[in-house]
């Protein structure tokens, strides 16, 4: 059952007196502005070496591995979990750099709605198609598109090696109708081409330890990995406290977060993930997961 708010309103919060107000009030007005926001070094290099390290050889992870195709028949792959553990990838989730941060953004508690680790491999990489993440999550009865998404570079991000794109300003927007092109879930292909033709499109070309934030309804999407070199990234999704979705799916209701000071993260070190949430992708009707090949096949 999913945690009672005291209020179910459809208001921000506001912040809690422990947030520790990591962005600065020009950061919060360019995400505002923009729909997302790029914070350089967020995390260091011997956080991102543990996370990496673990990340390459953590079989419980790689075993629940699924493939997304794009229109060329590539495969994006992913492993996605909805509550945070005590693991390495849950201190990268709960700690107070990414939590507080999207609290700031916006403007109340938030709560995990789930994770993901993209894994793009040499050559094979596939593309996603433009998208707003509120075009799935509105389909699992959030009235508002009140959610923000972390995405942390594991690798450096490149456009050859498919670095994600956004178009600046199209959370403002709203949200766009969406519909199923390949085995993902898009948005509306005339509308997107119209956006083109007003809006600015940025290559967020990352290095390990970047993190981007972006808005539930930025538009957004990435090229194939035709590089010699892999793009794996971590995204941490989370849902406003007062968006508590009206009906049950395959991701979490409100969920309170234990977040965990900074410092957890080196504390926690090289530990494998031990998580009894991994998703299994049958159960989510916005995507059309391919199985066949078995999980860690290429690690």
């Amino acid at each position: 059952m999913s945690a009672t708010l005291p209020a179910r309103s459809l208001r921000p919060t506001g912040l809690s007196s422990d947030n520790t107000r990591p962005l600065s009030d020009e950061q919060v007005t360019r995400f505002n502005n923009d729909g997302y926001l790029m914070v350089r070094g967020l995390f260091d290099r011997e956080e991102m070496d543990m996370l990496l390290r673990t990340a390459k050889h953590d079989q419980e992870m790689l075993r629940h591995e699924f493939g997304m195709k794009d229109r060329s028949g590539l495969a994006v792959k992913l492993s996605l979990w909805n509550h945070p553990g005590d693991d390495i990838y849950g201190m990268f989730g709960r700690c107070r750099r990414v939590v507080d941060s999207c609290e700031q953004l916006l403007g109340g508690e938030v709560y995990h709605y789930h994770s993901k680790m993209i894994l793009k491999e040499p050559k094979v990489g596939g593309a996603w198609e433009w998208h707003q993440d509120y075009g799935y999550w509105y389909k699992n009865g959030c009235l508002l598109p009140d959610m923000v998404s972390c995405l942390i570079a594991l690798d450096p991000a490149t456009r050859e090696n498919g670095c994600i794109q956004m178009m600046k300003g199209s959370h403002a927007m709203g949200r766009i109708e969406h519909g199923m092109f390949g085995g993902q879930t898009g948005a509306d292909p005339e509308r997107v081409n119209e956006a083109m033709k007003r809006l600015e499109v940025e290559y967020c070309e990352a290095a390990s330890g970047d993190a981007l934030f972006f808005h539930g309804n930025t538009l957004h999407c990435s090229g194939p990995n035709l590089s010699e070199k892999p793009r794996w990234a971590l995204i941490c999704c989370y849902n406003a406290a007062w968006n508590d979705p009206y009906k049950k799916h395959h991701h979490p209701n409100y969920t309170p977060l234990k977040k965990v000071d900074d410092s957890a993260i080196k504390a926690t070190g090289i530990r494998p993930a031990k998580n009894d949430s991994f998703m299994d992708p049958d159960t989510d009707q916005t995507i059309k997961a391919d199985k066949e090949e078995p999980a860690g096949a290429n690690s």
